[in-house]
Order: C-alpha cells, then structure tokens, then sequence
C-alpha cells in the first residue's frame, strides 16, 4: 500500500461512516462481508482536509483504470449510491467492488473477496472528476 493505509477526505469518511451504518441492515451475505471488511479498514484510515488529499487516492467520483489478474483492463467510477449506473461503469460505494476501492493509491494492489471470490486488482491510474457535493445530505 503506497501510503501505509487508507486515505479519506474528512467529509467523504463521515458520509461513508454514515451510509455504512445505515447499510447494515442489507440483506445480502456477501455485500455485507465486503462492508465490513470496509469499515474494519476505515479504523485505520488516515483522515485529511481536501486540500491535503493526495491527488492519486481513488475517492468519490474518482476514475481508477484497474488491471485485473487476467490481464483485462477496465476504467470504472466511484459514485455515490444513487449515481450507480452499471452500463458508464459508475460503482455504488456499496458494491463490493467500490468498498474494495476507496482509499486506495494509484500503483496499490488489492486483494479482495469478491461475490465471485478471492480477486487481485492493480491500480493503474486514478483521475480526479469534481468531488461530490452535498455530502453532509439527511441519508
């Protein structure tokens, strides 16, 4: 991991504390699994002001190009849960794809138990679109 741990934006980390707690209540086994391996490493994060975000950290609305263990490539965004949209690669926080991702640097490797099983992902590249707005909304 290039900086140790993950790194969240203060409002992005409340906002995502507070979908996390209000998701718990999902049915879903392995959503849930991917969840709480989520929030296990967000006890660890490194918590910082926007303006000391590293700009290579994969955050809400990032782009990450990723390379997967069978060499295919594939550009997807990291949105909210209500700007998923599955056919512009848009992935929910929530998914377990978008919990893997968040924090993450550009060059990090991760390994992560996917609904389909135990997965190597490379980051390849990360590019910044505009930050969310109105995170602090009434979930």
């Amino acid at each position: 991991m290039k900086y140790g741990s993950l790194i969240l934006e203060k409002r992005e980390y409340v906002y995502l504390k507070r979908i996390l707690n209000v998701s718990s209540y999902a049915g879903d086994f392995e959503i849930q699994k991917s969840l709480q391996k989520l929030s296990e490493e967000l006890k660890e994060a490194q918590i910082v002001d926007n303006e000391k975000m590293p700009s290579d950290i994969i955050r809400f609305n990032s782009k990450a190009t990723l390379i997967f263990e069978n060499g295919i490539e594939k550009t997807l965004q990291l949105v909210i849960p209500t700007e998923r949209d599955v056919n512009k690669n848009k992935v929910s926080i929530l998914a377990p794809m978008g919990a893997a991702l968040i924090g993450y640097a550009e060059g990090d490797t991760i390994i992560w138990d996917f609904p389909g099983g135990r997965h190597h992902l490379k980051i390849a590249h990360v590019n910044q679109e505009e930050t969310v707005k109105g995170l602090n909304l009434v979930i």
